[in-house]
């Protein structure tokens, strides 16, 4: 097939057609195993019912008007989101990236708003991920993604992850903010530990710094709570969202404090689509399925059932020296030998029928829908034994 997309990209050597729940078929009719969620966006899997009745009804009504006027389905989202989180104010988008850059402008000028001139640095982890724009990309802590795109923003400092004693010497009264993913996702599925976490919110207490916490990958349910801050004891200022808040209809969100808000007046920030009548519509309805307690139950058994079985697959096929984690937000950290293989481990398991992913080059990663069923895990893991088996003949 001829592409005539940039190559940006390196297309999987099949195209997917169409899909239900947790199974895909391409264009050949072969059938394929989803177990990486769309990159942890298909929270309730593909084509929900209750999603296409949503979109369907919505798409009957509005589609676009602007952000000079408000619409119910941004209020209603808007609202169960203030009702289930420390927020009091959200401010819609369309992706992770956007949510973040929303959220380190909020931090950039409520800084210069309420300290002064000084208070611009923004502090962010070593392989970190926050987006692809040019100031996510700059904060993030892997040059890999943004070293060709110099000159970069300035007064991003990096500190390794989960190491308090870095974190306590760079925080200081010029720090503006401290973004952290409560799992970091892109490199390797690492969780951050609860000391660590509870550190960073001392921190930017006693420098008056706001806690940044994208929750882009780790947010709607996928550790088991509606956001993974509430693992930890810990509330941030800002919290970033997208992914799986719209289940697949591109939607970024920040949700924030009264405190903060009014920091963002009329005319200081904004977003074309952001708020999207569509987006909001499904967003609110997958909202109602993910936030129910049958749902966030079934994701911490199914995740403790699949965190088993993998780590049994990794006894047996020696492949995996670790699983880590939360709820059905997994990585399997491969064995020192096999040690940057984990690309050929997801194009094997794709010729098995089953779609993983990779999170860095050591960590084959695990974002499945979070009501993926017995049946579906159950033929997933199955093929996803076959695959390795293959690969280490």
């Amino acid at each position: 097939m001829q592409n005539y997309l940039t190559p940006n990209f390196s297309f999987a050597p099949m195209i997917p057609e169409r899909a239900l729940g947790s199974r895909v078929w391409d264009t050949e009719g072969r059938e394929y195993i989803d177990l990486s969620g769309g990159i942890a966006v298909n929270a309730l899997g593909h084509c929900h019912p209750d999603l296409v009745a949503a979109l369907a009804e919505q798409s009957q009504k509005l589609w676009h008007i602007s952000n000079i006027y408000t619409t119910q389905p941004a209020q209603e989202l808007a609202k169960k989101l203030v009702e289930n989180t420390f927020a009091d104010k959200v401010f819609f988008c369309n992706s992770g990236a956007e949510a973040n850059e929303a959220a380190l402008k909020l931090a950039r000028k409520y800084g210069r708003d309420h300290f002064g001139e000084h208070k611009t640095e923004i502090i962010s982890c070593l392989n970190s991920f926050h987006g692809r724009t040019l100031f996510t990309v700059s904060v993030g802590g892997q040059p890999k993604y943004s070293k060709d795109y110099a000159p970069l923003p300035s007064d991003i400092t990096h500190v390794p992850f989960n190491d308090i004693a870095a974190l306590e010497a760079a925080v200081s009264d010029k720090t503006c903010a401290v973004i952290i993913e409560p799992i970091q996702g892109e490199s390797g599925i690492l969780p951050a530990t609860q000391e660590y976490l509870q550190a960073a919110r001392r921190l930017c207490d006693e420098h008056g710094a706001l806690l940044i916490l994208d929750e882009v990958q780790t947010g709607m349910g996928h550790t088991g709570k509606l956001f993974a801050y509430e693992h930890y004891g810990v509330t941030p200022d800002i919290l970033s969202s997208a992914k799986a808040l719209g289940c697949g209809f591109p939607i970024g969100a920040i949700m924030t404090t009264d405190k903060i808000a009014p920091t963002f007046g009329p005319g200081t920030h904004g977003s074309t689509f952001g708020g999207n009548p569509m987006a909001c519509a499904v967003g609110s309805r997958a909202f109602d399925i993910i936030n129910a307690p049958e749902t966030l139950a079934h994701v911490e058994q199914q995740g403790q059932k699949l965190q088993t079985a993998l780590r049994e697959l990794g006894v047996k096929t020696g492949v995996f020296k670790e699983v880590r984690g939360m709820g059905l937000l997994l990585g399997c950290v491969l064995a020192d030998k096999y040690a940057g293989k984990a690309s050929e481990i997801t194009a094997a398991a794709l010729k098995h029928g089953l779609m993983v992913l990779v999170a860095g080059a050591n960590v084959v990663r695990f974002a499945p829908s979070l009501l993926l069923n017995d049946e579906d895990m159950a033929e997933g893991l199955k093929r996803f034994e076959a695959a390795l088996n293959e690969w280490l003949a």
